[in-house]
């Protein structure tokens, strides 16, 4: 930790995304290669495909200023999108219907003093590579600003695996705050970058998909665009055996 500047966990993180990369560009699926890194599968892989790093207290403060942001608008799997990039990573992403005017003016709500240069064609790219179903060639960095509190919930949320769900309760106690859970849906929706920090993964106790801060309905349409992307083994269709029984 002294001489890296990192955990040890965080080391063996990046030694198993640096292995993973090299079989992928090796010709291995996606599968075999988080599996021969040591992996539990492609879910796991691209949780190590994203780094969350928080603003500071003194970027917080400035609300902005010196920083240029590149912002555009992309057309997505799930409709149109604005993404927000600074130096230090993606640090807006959010989806809409109609006019683009009222996503950029939360975007400069965010960071009201920043200068925002639009390049439609950079978000674009981003955002084909973002809902690529190949995890990316190096981490996604996220450049987010929020509390501690939220901060860990966000955190948290990178935790949940592609094709699975967790209730608020459940997210609280990964979070470290178990009675928290109304305070950890609120850190939920106020998640400022859609997809990538996986607030769509959270459904409510009772199993109903719930809110979402960019429509319940695209929430269902990405959670099916992920469950046929990553199954469970109970959601993989039955397939006949050579006996002629079925098997799952």
């Amino acid at each position: 930790s002294a001489w890296a500047g990192a955990t040890p966990k965080d080391f063996l993180q990046c030694l198993t995304l640096s292995h993973a990369r090299e079989l992928l560009r090796a010709g291995e699926n996606v599968l075999s290669a988080a599996l021969e890194a040591g992996l539990s599968g492609p879910g796991r892989l691209h949780d190590l495909c994203v780094s969350l790093e928080a603003a500071t207290p003194g970027e917080i403060k400035a609300r902005g200023a010196g920083m240029t942001i590149s912002a555009g608008v992309a057309t997505s799997p799930f409709g149109n999108c604005l993404l927000g990039e600074t130096p230090r990573g993606i640090c807006h992403l959010s989806f809409f219907d109609g006019n683009d005017d009222a996503a950029l003016a939360e975007l400069k709500a965010d960071w009201p003093l920043a200068e925002i240069v639009i390049d439609n064609e950079r978000a674009q790219k981003l955002v084909e590579q973002i809902f690529s179903p190949a995890p990316p060639s190096s981490p996604w960095k996220l450049h987010v600003r929020g509390t501690p509190f939220q901060l860990r919930v966000w955190r948290a949320l990178l935790d949940i695996a592609p094709g699975t769900l967790v209730s608020y309760g459940k997210l609280a106690s990964h979070a470290g705050n178990p009675n928290a859970s109304r305070a950890t849906g609120t850190a939920v929706g106020s998640n400022a970058i859609s997809y990538l920090i996986p607030c769509h993964r959270v459904i409510r106790e009772t199993g109903i998909s719930g809110n979402y801060r960019w429509g319940a309905i695209r929430k269902r349409a990405i959670l099916a665009w992920e469950c046929s992307l990553h199954p469970s083994p109970s959601q993989r269709q039955a397939e006949p055996s050579p006996h002629g029984t079925r098997r799952l």
